[in-house]
């Protein structure tokens, strides 16, 4: 397999958080097609696997962080709170999501979105993990969102997102708290419907990026279809109804940068993704 990755290091600094919970047999494929980035944050969710190990062994200078509580939500919450980067990526650990879409979700936030939201079901996207009962249930909870906020979202659950840092107020996660063996609201499966949410309830430009799913390469989801599914339904009719947080988000415009062609990794493996041929690598860094 070809090294040459995509780069974003010449534009904003980009912080990819990865939320773990016993992950160490899938983090080699995922730290090894990750482009050159600003730092990676690894929040873990007490492994008993060697995951910690195995990311410092990989990646020596990555950022480990401890959840204080239970779930993903809460993972990407202590995630953001601890990341210094202009850009924040939310990837999953278990292969699903390419990490060599990233320089594509960025390049967007780059053209002036605030938020970029990666999408399945987008001429690019795809899936081969998605099921026929999840695709339903994806589509009925989609329509829900787009009548219930005035958004035109394709893809609600899909959590392969990235949006700048200064975006975080908009988002009133909450990561402080004593370390409990407990998950509160929010801090589940749930968690993208809320940023989803929250971010058009703010008011924020929104860009969808096309995106493949894979199947998990190791070891098995704790997503459940209809306790997550119900999850979401909840998360939706909550976020109606409550506030927005009452933040100012500075405006975007999209930078100037002459586009180049992304090089192309090259495998013999059925997980190569062809990506659109954007680069970062002109593009002058951004305070965020």
């Amino acid at each position: 397999m070809s090294n040459a990755f995509p780069t974003v290091a010449a534009g904003p600094t980009v912080s990819v958080v990865i939320p773990t919970y016993n992950e160490a047999a899938n983090l080699p494929h995922v730290f090894a097609l990750l482009p050159d980035v600003h730092e990676v944050v690894l929040v873990d969710g007490r492994s008993v696997d060697g995951t910690v190990e195995t990311a410092r062994a990989l990646r020596p200078d990555v950022k480990v962080v401890l959840q204080n509580r239970r779930g993903k939500g809460n993972a990407m919450a202590c995630g953001f709170a601890a990341a210094t980067g202009e850009v924040i990526v939310m990837l999953d650990a278990d292969g699903s999501a390419d990490p060599r879409e990233i320089p594509a979700f960025v390049q967007a936030l780059v053209e002036g979105a605030h938020f970029a939201k990666g999408t399945r079901f987008a001429a690019g996207g795809g899936s081969s993990d998605i099921t026929r009962l999840r695709r339903v249930g994806n589509a009925g909870l989609n329509l829900a969102a787009n009548l219930l906020f005035g958004t035109r979202y394709s893809d609600l659950c899909y959590g392969y997102n990235a949006f700048w840092r200064d975006c975080l107020p908009a988002l009133d996660l909450d990561a402080s708290g004593e370390a409990v063996d407990a998950k509160h609201w929010g801090d589940g499966f749930e968690i993208e419907t809320i940023i989803n949410t929250r971010i058009a309830k703010a008011g924020l430009t929104i860009t969808e990026v096309p995106s493949y799913e894979f199947d998990r390469i190791h070891g098995e989801s704790n997503l459940n279809t209809f306790r997550d599914g119900f999850r979401v339904l909840r998360a939706l009719l909550t976020e109606r109804f409550r506030a927005a947080a009452p933040v100012q988000v500075p405006a975007r415009r999209p930078i100037a940068a002459a586009p180049v062609v992304a090089p192309v990794v090259e495998s013999a493996g059925p997980r190569v993704v062809v990506l659109p041929d954007v680069s970062l690598a002109d593009a002058p860094a951004v305070a965020g």
